[in-house]
């Protein structure tokens, strides 16, 4: 029993990678046969915002504190929703769409190195070029962007699969355009999510309860998104579902949406935010292996090396990360057991603080030699 719960991390996000690359290609082939993107969005917030907000409530009735919506916390939760939710999973999706799913799979690969910028531009994140993590961050970076590059603008010799354009673009006309519009959309998504991550932490400190800042993003998100589709979409006939497929596809993303929230954050508890980057990777394969065997999308040479200069980028920076801890937790070490010595130093030397203290009391102010002086000088 000890070795399973050891592992039950690891296998809790490797099934949160397996429901990923589901929506991803769950997704690509609704989107291709004609489910709007935009109003994809829509129906996912608004699933993930029904299932999360009864979980939400009864988590509230449970804690032992009162939990205070303020308007400065409230300004977070929808800057948070905006970016790192309405406006992310728009460009996703439509990115998605417009490229492939290999693509959208490797791209998500780039947050840890974005967040690195995101944070170092804040000043959150120092840079110290003499020391070895930061070159390795640096450097990791470096690749990512360059990995993200090389995906959208060189394709390279085709190596599964024939071709494969859109039937009708939402945005370009021409096929590729529409794959480099795509890479830049997902580029973009990457940007985004990494700013509701960095929001995270004023968030967290307002919110303790993560069900219930979860379910006001997916109800502010639902809102939001709704309002960009009904500004962008004028024909109303792009809100139906025509198919059991568009349907389940959008139930599917929901749930999913809402599991993650709760293994994400459960495995973070447990092993730490670096423990769950590793495992983005392996999304990554499992929707190009999927994609080439049942879905016939193209696989060329250039998106390959891209993703694997990304994927190779992500450890680089994780590495340079996982550095800064250990000397975060070797300090802390430190100080903890020099506080603990203090204490031990404290506690051996009260003893005979209280003894000398005891002898003092129990000790005549006067001895007896002393008086029978004093009485001798008297006489």
């Amino acid at each position: 029993m000890g070795c399973i719960e050891a592992y039950k991390p690891a296998m809790a996000m490797v099934a949160l990678q397996f429901l990923y690359a589901g929506v991803a290609l769950f997704t690509r082939v609704a989107l291709v046969q004609g489910l709007n993107p935009r109003v994809f969005v829509v129906y996912r917030q608004g699933t993930a915002a029904l299932i999360m907000a009864p979980i939400a409530y009864i988590s509230t009735k449970k804690s032992s504190y009162r939990l205070s919506l303020g308007l400065r916390t409230f300004g977070w939760l929808f800057v948070a929703s905006l970016i790192g939710v309405t406006a992310n999973q728009n460009a996703y999706f439509e990115g998605l769409y417009l490229s492939s799913s290999t693509v959208a799979s490797a791209m998500t690969n780039l947050m840890p190195a974005v967040t690195f910028v995101m944070a170092f531009i804040a000043g959150w994140e120092k840079v110290n070029i003499r020391s070895l993590r930061s070159i390795a961050k640096i450097l990791g970076t470096i690749f990512c962007v360059g990995g993200a590059i090389t995906m959208a603008l060189l394709k390279g010799p085709k190596l599964v699969n024939e071709e494969f354009i859109p039937p009708k673009s939402l945005i370009l006309s021409s096929g590729a355009d529409n794959w480099l519009l795509g890479c830049l959309l997902l580029f973009g998504s990457s940007w985004f999510w990494s700013f509701w991550m960095i929001l995270q932490v004023p968030i967290s400190s307002s919110i303790p309860n993560h069900s219930y800042s979860s379910a006001w993003m997916c109800f502010l998100a639902s809102l939001e998104s709704a309002t960009v589709a009904l500004l962008v979409e004028k024909n109303l006939e792009a809100w139906t579902l025509n198919s059991f497929l568009e349907l389940a596809c959008c139930l599917y993303s929901g749930i999913a949406l809402a599991i993650s929230f709760f293994l994400q954050a459960w495995c973070i508890s447990k092993r730490g935010p670096l423990f769950c980057a590793m495992f983005n990777p392996l999304c990554t394969v499992i929707v190009t292996v999927l994609a080439g065997l049942f879905l016939d999308e193209e696989i060329f040479m250039g998106s390959l090396i891209g993703a694997f200069a990304v994927i190779i980028g992500l450890y680089v920076v994780l590495w340079g990360k996982a550095e800064d801890l250990e000397e975060i937790e070797h300090k802390t070490d430190t100080k903890l057991q020099n506080d603990q010595t203090r204490t031990v130093q404290v506690v051996i030397e009260e003893p005979s603080v209280k003894k000398s203290c005891k002898n003092n009391l129990e000790e005549p102010l006067l001895s007896d030699k002393s008086s029978i002086v004093d009485a001798n000088e008297m006489i």
